[in-house]
C-alpha cells in the first residue's frame, strides 16, 4: 500500500478544463429531474416547476421579505443576511423570479464540490485524480438527494463548504505559509453563512488539524501560528472582532516579531479561548443527543419529542448508509479501504476523517448525516482505483483502467437520479386553495396546520403558523390537540387562546405560558381543557386578527403521527394504549372479502374487520366521493354498537380503519365529512385536497 499519486502534468488551462467538464456533468445530471418534473402539470404553479422540499419555503419566504417586508407580522421570518441561501436569493430575486431561483439555485450551488476535489487532487500533482473522485462525489446518491433541482435548503452547501475547508487546511499543511492559513481563516468564518447548521463539523474538523499539526510540526514556529489564527477564526465573536485580530498576528508574525515562545503561549490562549467562547463540548453532545432522543420529555409536563418521528432522524440498515454514502456497498467497502490506504500514504488525508465519522453517525442519528462522508468516501473509492490501475506502465492504459473503474462506480448514482421521482411538496391543486387564502385574509393572521406545513403556509398565504419546520416544539402539543379533539367548540376555543396568548406573550413558548402558572408550577392540563370542552361560557381573549385552519388531504398519511403529540396527559408519565388507525390503497376484492394489506381484511357478509387472528366488528360503514361538480356525496350505514369504524374514500381510492378517537376528530370530521359547527367555522375551500375554514369567534 505504499504507493503515491502520480504526477500528472497539467497546466492552467487543463485544470479549468477539468473543472467545467466535472461541473457541467453535475449539473447536467440534475436537470433530468426538471425534464421529468416539466411534464406533469400538477407540479407548476406561476409558470413554474415547484420545489421538493418544504423547508425551501422558509428560506424563499425570508428572501421574498428582503424584498417586499410582507411578512413584518411574521416573527420566525430572517432577515436578509442571516444565511448565504437568503442572501443570495434575495439578491438574485431583484433581477428573476424567485420561483425560478429556488427550483435551479441548488443545482448550481452544489455542483460546486467538484472544486475542492480537483485542487485536492492538485495538492499532490494529481488533478485528475481529483477530477474522477469529483465525478463520482458531484452525484453521489445522498448528496444528490439533498441538493437535486428544487431541494432548496442550505443543504447546498453541505458538502462543498467542509470540502474547502478540508482543502485550504491540506494545503497549510504541505504549503506551510500564511496565505494558506487565512485562506483556511476565513472559509472557516464564511461557513456559519454558507451552512450554520453544521459548526460541530467546522470545530472536529479544526481540532484535527490542530492535533495533526501539533503532532506532526511541532518544531515549527508556523505550527503554533496558525493554530493561533484558526482558532481565533472559530471564536464565537463578531468577524469586526476576529478580523483585526488574525491580521494584527498575521503582520506581527510575518516581520519576525514572535518568538517561537510567544507563539506557544498564544496558541495555548486562543485554544482555550476558543473552547470556552465555543462551548464546544456541550455544542458536539446537543447535537448526539438531540438526534437519538426519543420518547417523552422527562420534566414537569411530559411533551412527546419530535426527533424520531422525522424520517431523516431514524435508523437505517447498514446497506442503505453504504448506498448513500457510496451508490452500492461495493463501492462503500472499496471507498473505506481506499482512504486508509490514501491516509496512511498521504497523511494530511487525515484531516477529512471527522467527515466520515460523521457520515457513518448515521447508524444512530439517520439518513441525512451521510451526506458529509460521500466525497471523501469519492476520494478513497478513486484511489483505491489508482492502487489498482499502479501495475499498468501504459499511460493509456492506466488511465483507460481507470475510466471504467469510475464509471462502473459511478454507474449506481446515475441509475438512482433516473429513478428517483420525488414529488413537488404541494400540487398546483393545493397550491389553488392557498391562494384563495391568501385573498381573503390579512398578512397578520394566523393558520392553524401540522409543522409540516408551516412553510408552505407563509409562502403561499403570507398568513402565520403556530409551529413549522424549525419551530416544533411543546406548542405541538396544542395544534395536535386542536387537529384531533373530538369537541369542535374546544378546537375553536383553543385556537383563539394559543393564538392571541403567542401574539401578547411576546412570541414566547405558548404551552409553556399557558400550563404553568405564576410560580412556575404545572397546572392540570386536562382539567384545562376540559372546560374549554363542557363549560357553556369562558372569557376568551380579544380578537386581533382571523384564524384559519388547514386540513389538507395529504396530512392524512402522518395523522397517526399528529395524535403522539396530543394523545397525552401532560401531568404524568402516559403510557396508554394508542388509538387504532389504518390507511390502504392497495385492496383486493376476492368475493367474499376486501384485502386491504398488512393481515386486515373486510370480511363482507359478517361485517366484520380480521386483523391476524382477530375478529373486530365493524362498527360503521361510509362511502364519501364526490360527484361531477366536486360536491360531496357520503353514504352511512351502523352494524354494530361497538368496534372499528370503515372509510372507503372512492375518489381517492383509498379505504381507512379507525376507532372512534380518530372518527371523531377534528380533521377526520372536517376533512373527511365536512362536518363543521356553522356557529364556529366557515369554509374559505372545500376542495377535495384541502379544506380550508375561518374561525367565526
Amino acid at each position: 500500500m505504499n504507493f503515491s499519486l502520480p504526477n500528472e502534468k497539467h497546466t492552467a488551462l487543463h485544470l479549468i478544463i477539468l473543472l467545467i467538464i466535472a461541473y457541467t456533468f453535475s449539473v447536467g445530471l440534475r436537470l433530468i429531474w426538471i425534464h421529468w418534473a416539466s411534464g406533469i402539470p400538477e407540479f407548476s404553479w406561476n409558470h413554474q416547476i415547484m420545489i421538493n422540499t418544504n423547508d425551501g419555503y422558509y428560506f424563499a419566504a425570508s428572501a421574498q421579505n428582503a424584498l417586499t417586508q410582507i411578512y413584518g407580522n411574521n416573527p420566525r421570518i430572517d432577515n436578509e443576511w442571516a444565511t448565504a441561501t437568503v442572501a443570495i436569493t434575495a439578491l438574485l430575486s431583484k433581477v428573476m423570479p424567485i420561483e425560478t431561483i429556488i427550483l435551479y439555485l441548488p443545482i448550481f450551488i452544489s455542483s460546486l464540490v467538484v472544486i475542492p476535489l480537483i485542487l485536492i487532487g492538485r495538492l499532490y500533482n494529481a488533478p485528475y485524480f481529483g477530477f474522477f473522485s469529483a465525478l463520482l462525489a458531484s452525484i453521489g446518491w445522498s448528496y444528490y438527494n439533498r441538493t437535486m433541482a428544487g431541494y432548496y435548503d442550505t443543504d447546498m452547501f453541505s458538502a462543498m463548504a467542509p470540502m474547502l475547508i478540508v482543502y485550504f487546511l491540506m494545503a497549510t499543511t504541505i504549503k506551510e505559509n500564511i496565505l494558506w492559513v487565512l485562506l483556511s481563516a476565513f472559509s472557516i468564518m464564511l461557513y456559519p453563512f454558507l451552512y450554520d447548521q453544521g459548526l460541530s463539523i467546522v470545530y472536529a474538523i479544526s481540532l484535527f488539524y490542530m492535533a495533526y499539526m501539533v503532532i506532526f510540526h511541532r518544531r515549527e514556529a508556523f505550527t503554533y501560528f496558525s493554530i493561533a489564527i484558526i482558532a481565533i477564526a472559530l471564536f464565537s465573536f463578531s468577524p469586526l472582532i476576529k478580523i483585526p485580530l488574525i491580521a494584527s498576528l498575521s503582520i506581527a508574525y510575518q516581520k519576525e516579531r514572535l518568538n517561537f515562545r510567544l507563539l506557544l503561549i498564544l496558541s495555548i490562549l486562543a485554544f482555550a479561548l476558543f473552547l470556552f467562547n465555543g462551548n464546544v463540548l456541550s455544542l458536539i453532545l446537543a447535537k448526539i443527543t438531540g438526534y437519538t432522543a426519543k420518547g417523552t420529555e422527562n420534566e414537569a409536563l411530559h411533551f412527546f419529542q419530535v426527533a424520531q418521528t422525522v424520517r431523516e432522524a431514524g435508523k437505517i440498515p447498514f446497506s442503505e448508509i453504504a448506498n448513500r454514502i457510496s451508490g452500492s456497498m461495493l463501492t462503500f467497502f472499496i471507498a473505506f479501504i481506499g482512504y486508509g490506504a490514501l491516509v496512511i500514504r498521504h497523511r494530511a488525508f487525515i484531516l477529512a476523517l471527522p467527515l466520515i465519522g460523521i457520515g457513518l453517525f448515521s447508524f444512530w442519528g439517520g439518513l441525512r448525516f451521510t451526506i458529509y462522508a460521500v466525497p471523501v468516501a469519492a476520494l478513497g473509492a478513486l484511489y483505491f482505483a489508482y492502487l489498482i490501475s499502479e501495475t499498468i506502465a501504459n499511460k493509456t492504459l492506466k488511465y483507460s483502467l481507470i475510466t471504467i473503474l469510475t464509471a462502473l462506480m459511478i454507474y449506481p448514482n446515475i441509475a438512482h437520479i433516473i429513478e428517483y421521482k420525488t414529488p413537488t411538496v404541494l400540487t398546483a391543486k393545493e397550491v389553488a386553495s392557498l391562494e384563495k387564502l391568501k385573498n381573503v385574509s390579512q398578512t397578520k393572521d394566523y393558520t392553524i396546520g401540522w409543522w409540516d406545513y408551516g412553510y408552505p403556509i407563509w409562502f403561499y398565504t403570507h398568513t402565520n403558523t403556530l409551529i413549522d419546520g424549525g419551530k416544533h416544539d411543546h406548542d405541538n402539543f396544542l395544534v395536535s390537540e386542536i387537529l384531533t379533539t373530538s369537541s369542535q367548540i374546544e378546537a375553536a376555543r383553543l385556537a383563539r387562546i394559543v393564538t392571541e396568548t403567542y401574539i401578547s406573550s411576546g412570541y414566547k413558548e405558548i404551552a409553556d405560558t399557558l400550563f404553568y402558572d405564576k410560580n412556575t408550577s404545572a397546572i392540570n392540563v386536562s382539567d384545562y381543557l376540559d372546560t374549554l370542552r363542557y363549560e357553556d361560557s369562558i372569557p376568551l381573549p380579544l380578537k386581533t386578527r382571523d384564524i384559519y385552519f388547514y386540513l389538507p388531504w395529504r396530512m392524512i398519511d402522518i395523522f397517526p403521527t399528529v395524535a403522539l403529540f396530543g394523545n397525552l396527559d401532560l401531568n404524568h408519565p402516559d403510557n396508554r394504549q394508542q388509538p387504532f388507525f389504518f390507511s390502504s390503497s392497495s385492496m383486493q376484492d376476492t368475493g367474499q372479502t376486501i384485502e386491504l394489506g398488512n393481515g386486515l381484511s373486510i370480511n363482507k357478509a359478517k361485517s366484520t374487520l380480521k386483523i391476524g387472528q382477530q375478529d373486530i366488528p365493524i362498527k360503521k360503514f361510509y362511502q364519501v366521493g364526490y360527484d361531477q361538480n366536486n360536491h360531496l356525496q357520503v353514504n352511512e350505514q351502523t352494524f354494530a354498537s361497538d368496534g372499528l369504524n370503515v372509510i372507503y374514500l372512492e375518489s381517492y381510492g383509498r379505504f381507512l380503519v379507525m376507532d372512534d378517537y380518530y372518527l371523531n376528530s377534528t380533521y377526520i370530521q372536517m376533512f373527511i365529512f365536512e362536518h363543521y359547527d356553522k356557529n364556529l367555522f366557515e369554509p374559505v375551500s372545500l376542495d377535495p385536497m384541502t379544506k380550508l375554514y375561518r374561525l367565526k369567534i
